[in-house]
């Protein structure tokens, strides 16, 4: 035998185990990823005890990456679920689940909000489950009479905003009641300081006729220090966003949709705008009138409060106005009209005026109504 043949010979068996083994190593990694993956299924077809009461449906969630680290593994998925009866489509959640091998099987250990993600309200705590005649009430950390009390409260909120906003929606709602306001801002997202003194906000994406249902969030810090009145204005306005989502879009402008809200929460009610107005009637009784209606960006959170007042008050005396001279079904034709079309369109389709005529006809009113001198 040659000596190259020779070389070939005790070399060619080693190529062969080299490939062989450069072959087999991403099968070995793809096998333990499948069942990665069916480990997460199996678990997940089934929610966990705790979220027995809550009426859920189409659970589950989806693998989009896993990462192996020694005997352990993580799982990165969304989390696809339903409220029976309140979402439309499924509400979506960003997890982590972790996983350990268990006698040659994969097994979850954990389930945690993605880095960056929010948590889920169960996330926070056990659950208690309220259900009013319109409301789902959810709270973490919470007494069963607290939650009484608002899903009461919403099942006033709801028909009030019905009443107001005539165009299609579900006619029921979803409040999530966290246990203090620091456990709202994790839910959503932001500073807890953004939230101080603030009872409720709403969730949910603008002109999405297909998301699911909103949520009102409720702080329980400034909930507890409104009065009877002072709640049932805070709910009937958060609804209110609920019940004309799907009319709202980035077109529309803030001061129309939030005075809108306020108006469907004080429509029928016995409040002067000098008794719900009063940080505006300070300001035009010291000869601060407003140049021109609030812009979006005097609604930012965490700035001057006595500012972000006036602008919703001034946006509510804008919406009293036009439901008042112009008629309530004029200021819902604007409010739908606003969210597709520029609005000084949808103001000359309505009023027959342009932002200037309207902002003259406001500023007089203000000065009429809270006492200028």
């Amino acid at each position: 035998m040659s000596p190259v043949r020779r070389l070939l010979v005790r070399v060619l068996p080693l190529l062969l185990s080299v490939l062989l083994a450069g072959c087999g190593a991403p099968a070995a990694r793809d096998a333990a990823e499948r069942d990665i993956r069916e480990a997460v299924a199996a678990w997940s077809r089934t929610p966990p005890a705790q979220l027995a009461g809550i009426p859920l449906e189409g659970w589950a969630y989806e693998v989009s990456a896993v990462r192996r680290d020694g005997a352990g593994a993580t799982a990165r998925a969304e989390l696809h679920y339903r409220l029976t009866g309140y979402d439309t489509a499924p509400a979506g959640s960003a997890r982590e689940v972790r996983l350990s091998l268990d006698g040659g099987r994969w097994r979850v250990t954990g389930d945690r909000p993605a880095p960056g993600a929010p948590p889920q309200l169960w996330d926070q705590g056990p659950v208690e489950v309220v259900r009013g005649a319109h409301a789902l009430v959810l709270g973490a950390g919470q007494s069963p009479q607290t939650l009484s009390a608002i899903a009461a409260e919403a099942d006033r909120a709801v028909p009030a905003a019905g009443a107001a906003w005539p165009g299609p929606w579900a006619g029921r709602v979803v409040v999530l009641v966290p246990g203090s306001v620091e456990r709202m801002a994790e839910l959503l997202g932001r500073p807890a300081a953004e939230y101080r003194g603030m009872g409720a906000v709403t969730t949910g994406r603008v002109g999405a006729a297909a998301a699911p249902a909103d949520r009102v969030v409720v702080n329980p810090e400034g909930w507890a220090e409104l009065s009877a009145a002072g709640r049932g204005v805070v709910l009937t306005h958060e609804v209110t966003h609920v019940a004309t989502r799907a009319a709202t879009s980035a077109r529309t402008p803030l001061w129309l949709s939030e005075g809108f809200a306020d108006w469907a929460a004080y429509r029928g009610g016995g409040a002067t705008p000098q008794q719900a107005a009063p940080a505006l009637a300070r300001a035009v009784r010291r000869g601060e009138l407003p140049a021109e209606l609030p812009a979006d960006r005097a609604f930012a959170f965490g700035g001057d409060p006595e500012a972000l007042a006036r602008a919703y008050e001034g946006s509510w005396l804008a919406c009293r106005l036009i439901a008042a001279r112009w008629g309530e079904a004029t200021l819902v034709r604007l409010y739908e009209l606003a969210g597709r079309t520029p609005l000084a369109t949808a103001l000359e389709e309505t009023i027959g005026g342009d932002v200037p005529g309207l902002t003259l006809a406001w500023q007089a009113s203000l000065r009429e109504e809270l006492g200028a001198p």
